[in-house]
């Protein structure tokens, strides 16, 4: 029994002062909260102040000398951040770079990388070799042996050998030959996307590429250009996502509200995102009213009167597959994506412990999407692979052929897919996120009035810089949880205001994943994809945010906020009708 003691004694010890150290870090007040910030967690003990190399096991340890105390934050759990330009307004300067050079070169791979070799930069302060291993093992590296976006990618990789799959079988074809019996005229195929699009609500990924691939075949016999097909697709994934309760963003949205209020305050705050709802109507009114302006005007001239569906080169062109026009039938398409929706929602409740006893709802809140969406898909495929060995589709040779062809397919858009997160990365280590929490904090200062659409302009601003919706959340959901009360109606307006502007940033950025998943999905070039949206969006994006100015006002003087809806629709159908007018005259 002594032995034992003896042999448990140290193991009491390290306990004691592990709980110790922890319970100090805990009890500390976080530095990072603090304005102006400089501080990051300690890359060695995250966060932990422990000594990492001999947990404090050996009293010589040349790390610690048997203190358990890291060297590296003499256990504090954060250091100083080696950049100057941490948390600072230069630290938005990549992927303004990044957007810019895209804009003005038209080449998306070059412009993406530079703003990682710009941030990189900044973050070593000029050093060449700093530079160098920052870009590479924190950026490019980092990102690639992260589990969530693999399972994305991997995602990515299936849906395109799925895709592959369905136009080799002939389900595409036929999907094609029925739909052109009962869709007549190009405002219907675009009709006929939109519902699709906002049937498909469960995440914005599958979203994309699920009704390009649907829907494609139609919008091409109807000469409608792949430049609007690809806004169509991107305005009804995260728009919709975003108001829709059983989808991976409401439970993103879950888990980044405090107190547990999580799918509560996401189903309070969906009547009052003005930019989803007006999004919807923008879509269709254009559709029903036949009208375009900007660039995309060009584009759809070029589509219906000469029938060039591009205006320009097509990315997509090698990927082009002959197929047998009568051997498919519309079962062929529709039976493996129906599989796949099924799989996916079995993926997703799968990953949220749906199985081990958690609610459906609970369930869905939890969930990964990345896990959920590739295993999901990997059973889609299977099953796909199963039906069409039944119906003696193809060759099993010919099928094991698609999974690389699909992949090809989908190189252009894992290869944006790494360079965005890279340069989110580049972000993320200058410390952006910080320096636009401050800005909202000094901007909220007697400003209750106009609070929304500050929230809805910061949030535009930040997820197009950065080009994620999701990190915005984070970001601008608690500061707005500790301005206001949950009780106040002003603090449900501004939650979703940041919602909106998060959506539309998203929706307007170029180094967006969703925005890169569209032109994927649609076939269409990125870079043409994002110049033909961005009018569109941005007008939308000025309706919304004088619909929170109305909001705010309304609110402060005790009315409900939600009659800025009505006056948003109206406007927008004004505002088309006015576009509409113009281009009549200038014809």
């Amino acid at each position: 029994m002594k032995k034992n003691m003896r042999r448990l004694l140290p193991m009491l010890v390290l306990a004691a002062l592990v709980a110790t150290v922890l319970s100090v870090t805990a009890l500390a007040a976080d530095p990072t909260e603090e304005p102006g910030t400089k501080m990051i967690e300690c890359p060695v003990c995250g966060t932990s102040g422990a000594c990492m190399d001999c947990y404090g096991l050996d009293p010589a340890c040349e790390s610690c000398g048997g203190t358990n105390v890291c060297a590296n934050c003499d256990g504090t759990g954060y250091v100083t951040s080696p950049s100057r330009f941490y948390n600072t307004l230069w630290a938005l300067l990549p992927p303004v770079i990044a957007i810019a050079l895209a804009l003005i070169t038209k080449e998306v791979y070059s412009s993406l990388f530079l703003g990682i070799v710009v941030g990189g930069l900044l973050y070593s302060n000029f050093s060449f070799e700093g530079t160098v291993l920052h870009v590479f093992e924190d950026g490019i590296i980092s990102v690639l042996s992260d589990s969530y976006n693999m399972g994305i990618l991997v995602f990515l990789v299936i849906l395109g050998a799925m895709v592959c799959l369905m136009n080799k079988a002939g389900g595409s074809a036929a999907f094609g030959r029925w739909a052109q019996t009962h869709i007549k005229s190009r405002a219907g195929a675009q009709l006929a996307t939109i519902v699709l699009g906002c049937l498909i609500f469960i995440d914005d990924y599958f979203n994309c590429l699920t009704v390009g691939s649907v829907m494609r075949p139609i919008t091409d016999k109807h000469r409608v250009s792949r430049a609007k097909l690809a806004y169509l697709i991107d305005a009804t994934a995260a728009p919709i996502c975003i108001i829709a309760p059983i989808s991976s963003w409401a439970a993103a949205v879950a888990g980044f509200a405090e107190d547990g209020q999580g799918l509560n305050l996401f189903i309070r705050a969906i009547p009052f995102n003005f930019y989803a709802t007006l999004t919807v109507v923008m879509m269709v009114g254009m559709v029903v009213m036949k009208v375009e302006f900007g660039t995309m005007a060009i584009f759809e001239r070029n589509a219906e009167e000469t029938g060039d569906l591009f205006s320009g080169p097509n990315p997509y062109a090698m990927m082009d597959e002959e197929t047998v026009e009568d051997k498919g039938r519309v079962l062929d398409l529709v039976l493996p994506i129906v599989a796949l929706v099924i799989c996916c929602v079995i993926g997703m409740i799968y990953s949220g412990g749906f199985f081990s006893g958690a609610d459906f709802v609970t369930a869905f809140s939890d969930s990964d999407a990345s896990v959920g969406l590739m295993l999901g898909s990997a059973f889609g495929l299977v099953f796909a692979i199963i039906y069409y060995l039944i119906r003696r589709s193809m060759s099993f040779k010919e099928m094991m052929g698609c999974i690389p062809d699909g992949f090809k397919a989908m190189v252009p858009a894992v290869m944006i897919l790494t360079f965005a997160w890279s340069l989110k990365g580049m972000t993320d280590s200058l410390g952006a996120k910080y320096f636009v929490r401050d800005f909202v904090r000094t901007s909220a200062t007697g400003v209750q009035l106009l609070l929304p659409v500050i929230v809805f302009a910061v949030g535009c601003l930040l997820a197009f810089a950065t080009g994620t919706s999701w990190g915005t959340f984070g970001i601008l959901i608690p500061i707005v949880q500790n301005v206001f009360s949950m009780d106040n109606p002003l603090a449900i307006v501004c939650i979703s205001a940041c919602m909106a502007g998060a959506v539309c940033g998203d929706h307007c950025s170029p180094i967006s994943d969703t925005t890169i998943m569209a032109s994927a999905g649609a076939q269409c070039d990125h870079v043409n994809h994002v110049s033909t949206q961005l009018p569109y969006a941005v007008s939308c994006a000025v309706i919304s945010g004088l619909c929170y100015v109305l909001a705010g006002v309304l609110v402060e003087a005790g009315l409900p906020g939600l009659l800025a809806l009505p006056v948003g629709v109206v406007a927008m159908i004004a505002f088309l009708y006015v576009m509409k007018r113009k281009r009549e005259q200038a014809a």
